[in-house]
């Protein structure tokens, strides 16, 4: 069984309202019935993981959410607002962002244009310096083009793109896929520090590792649907779980 270092559970504990609130939630691909009654919530100031297997309907489950999918039901309440039948760009003018895990760097255009390109939809996004200040790698790449970049710094600008919209509600899926260790541990020092001003974060990986350093809840999702979840502090009493869930 591995052995995992885990959030603090004292100092990631959120407290805040709940926010999102997904019931019953059922998404298609075409024909293919891809989630089956999804249920789960998200507080402010959490974080909180979706795991599973590849397969298991995470990613189409964040889609769903940003209304990327364009055929689901069931209720999908972001702060007391249903945004179930809601276009993506309605959703993102609330103050919700999606960072796919394809990352969607435009090769073409260099860093700042790429920092540059989401419009504001909020008051409160992080300036450049801000970022930079996230980020250090962007600002000495700041006029190279998507293409010349790493894979780690893609994923830093895919990141930084969002917080500069103004968006407090951030998805991002698979943020550690492909990583080096050290990239890794930097993305994993950036959603704590956006934790700790105030951001609420959902967050889908399968590097169950590096989510127990961050996350504060859990959620299993099997063949398209919740089968468990616990809390962070709740983590050592479900590695033998886990470990049949996941093959950790």
């Amino acid at each position: 069984m591995v052995e995992v270092t885990m959030a603090d559970p004292v100092n990631t504990a959120a407290s805040g309202k709940t926010v999102l609130t997904v019931e019953n939630l059922q998404a298609w691909y075409g024909e293919s019935h891809i989630l089956h009654g999804i249920d789960f919530n998200v507080k402010a100031g959490e974080v909180v993981t979706l795991l599973g297997r590849n397969g298991a309907g995470k990613t189409t489950t964040l889609k769903s959410v940003m209304g990327i999918i364009g055929k689901r039901t069931g209720s999908i309440n972001f702060e007391g607002q249903e945004i179930s039948k809601a276009q993506s760009d309605k959703i993102a003018k609330l103050g919700i962002a999606f960072c796919p895990e394809e990352r969607g760097i435009f090769a073409s255009l260099d860093v700042r244009e790429n920092l540059m390109l989401p419009p504001t939809i909020r008051p409160g996004g992080l300036s450049l310096d801000a970022i930079f200040e996230l980020f250090p790698n962007l600002k000495e790449r700041l006029n190279s083009q998507g293409t010349k970049l790493s894979g780690g710094e893609q994923q830093m600008l895919a990141i930084g793109r969002i917080l500069r919209t103004g968006a407090r509600f951030l998805m991002l899926d698979e943020p550690t896929e492909g990583l080096a260790p050290v990239i890794i541990q930097q993305i994993g020092h950036t959603i704590a520090r956006l934790k700790s001003e105030g951001f609420t974060i959902l967050l889908v990986e399968q590097n169950f590792r590096f989510a127990a350093t961050v996350a504060d809840r859990y959620y299993i999702v099997e063949h398209g649907k919740i089968i468990d979840g616990f809390a962070n502090a709740e983590l050592p009493q479900n590695m033998e779980k886990l470990h049949t869930y996941l093959g950790v």
